[in-house]
């Protein structure tokens, strides 16, 4: 099945309208392979769209992202950042140094989502993690700079 078949066939299951517009805004998340911002998805779908609204944007990512079809994270540049999910749910690990971003997969958080619920009864919703600290490199550094 292609991915806009895909798409479309998400947004009927959870109740949505399959319109020209959320094709393209998902369809521009899909094809990006990387983080992008609403700013980045309204250009691109204006080369296809020119007529499409700033608003329409917002909202299609708002409810894509409540659907869980396209993840909201805020990855340390100011601008949220928004990414296809998909079957491969996965986290990120950013250098705050120098800025290097890392995948990590989904299985590291199966574990504290289970403690959660077992200890705390408490069902946590581990969607997607934008973790900061230091990468290898610059910690490796760092200690080298340090007397």
């Amino acid at each position: 099945m292609s991915c806009e078949n895909e798409t479309a066939v998400a947004l009927r299951d959870a109740g949505q309208k399959v319109t020209p517009q959320r094709m393209l805004i998902l369809c521009t998340v899909r094809h990006a392979r990387h983080h992008v911002t609403a700013p980045q998805i309204l250009e691109n779908v204006r080369r296809s769209y020119p007529y499409v609204d700033a608003s329409t944007v917002y909202r299609t990512l708002g409810s894509a992202a409540a659907l869980r079809l396209v993840s909201e994270t805020d990855m340390g540049s100011g601008d949220t950042q928004f990414e296809w999910i998909g079957k491969d749910r996965h986290h990120h690990l950013i250098c705050r140094s120098c800025g290097d971003v890392s995948s990590l997969d989904n299985s590291y958080l199966d574990s504290l989502a289970t403690a959660l619920y077992d200890e705390a009864g408490f069902q946590a919703d581990l969607g997607h993690f934008a973790i900061f600290g230091l990468c290898k490199t610059c910690r490796q550094n760092d200690q080298k700079a340090s007397p």
